[in-house]
């Protein structure tokens, strides 16, 4: 060995030990150190998204246009096929509108909990091979599934002037609420299923099963009208329903996109019907006590995420 690689190696042992890592001390600690590694890693995430986006359309002649090609057919389709043809627009005003709105939303739950859950066990390559903090492949998968949602949201902000159903109404704002509860709850779960995916594969089936059940729980395809004037108003049926916070994040984001149009507000006029009959009178106070649930619910996840990752790579 040369004299310039001894002194090489003397100084690499002379250097103190470091942990890599987020390191899991206790349940409540710790939690500063994690967020600071991702944040450390941020250009990271971001390459994970870019990828995770470009893995999808790979070999596509139209590439990222798929993207915006699949909202608007699914827009004509419920516009002409649903709402004209089978007239569903007579007991659910503009129910093109309607059901997009509810759709958009959904979609952006539904992706990041579907993709989120498998992230860990799709990027076990990368997992094996180098470290990085785990956290980042699910909360790739949240970008991704922001990325989609935004196209989405772009084609149905266009529908919506396209129909003449905009209108300026301080219901608008009920749209950011919206998102941050469902980007809270399914972030969070996506960060706890990912890592119990990693030790009971069966998980990821029982997010199929649980999202199909998710999706007739919440008010896309039927309004709340429906509910409220049921045998179920006001017992104990109606509660357990709003307990589902995708459930009231959907009502808040259809109060924002689809409510204040004024030929929604005509139709309700025409059927008798109050336009406040197709949300719960107290979503406000709702909206809020779910976003503080959400911010607890997903630091929860995330301690748990940090106490399994230990043996994610023996596991894989």
């Amino acid at each position: 060995m040369s004299d310039i690689a001894r002194q090489r190696a003397e100084r690499l042992a002379s250097l103190p030990f470091e942990v890599v890592g987020s390191s899991y001390r206790s349940f409540f600690s710790g939690t500063g150190d994690s967020l600071r590694q991702l944040w450390q890693q941020r250009e990271l995430l971001g390459m994970l998204v870019r990828r995770e986006l470009k893995a999808r359309y790979k070999d596509s002649s139209l590439g990222f246009l798929w993207s915006l090609i699949r909202p608007i057919m699914l827009l004509l389709v419920y516009y002409f096929a649903i709402g004209k043809v089978l007239n569903a627009q007579a007991s659910i005003p503009m129910f093109a509108i309607f059901v997009f709105s509810g759709l958009t939303l959904w979609g952006l739950f539904n992706e990041i909990l579907t993709s989120a859950t498998q992230s860990i066990l799709t990027n076990a390559g990368l997992i094996k091979k180098v470290y990085v903090p785990r956290e980042v492949f699910p909360l790739a998968s949240v970008g991704s599934a922001l990325f989609n949602f935004g196209v989405q949201l772009g084609v149905l902000i266009v529908a919506i002037l396209a129909f003449g159903q905009f209108t300026w109404s301080w219901d608008i704002f009920y749209f950011f609420p919206a998102v941050i509860v469902v980007l809270l709850f399914g972030a969070g779960l996506g960060i706890l299923l990912s890592a119990l995916n990693v030790y009971l594969r069966d998980v990821q089936y029982l997010v199929d099963v649980a999202t199909l059940l998710l999706f007739w729980a919440s008010p896309v395809v039927y309004s709340f009208t429906l509910i409220a004037r049921s045998d179920f108003a006001n017992t104990w049926v109606e509660s357990v329903y709003l307990l589902n916070p995708i459930t009231v994040a959907i009502l808040a984001f259809q109060r924002a996109m689809w409510l204040p149009g004024p030929s929604v507000q005509e139709q309700f006029a025409k059927m008798g019907v109050s336009p406040a009959s197709a949300y719960p009178p107290d979503l406000d106070l709702r909206l809020i006590i779910l976003m503080i649930i959400g911010v607890v619910f997903i630091w929860i996840s995330h301690r748990i995420f940090l106490r399994l990752q230990g043996n994610f790579a023996q596991e894989i």
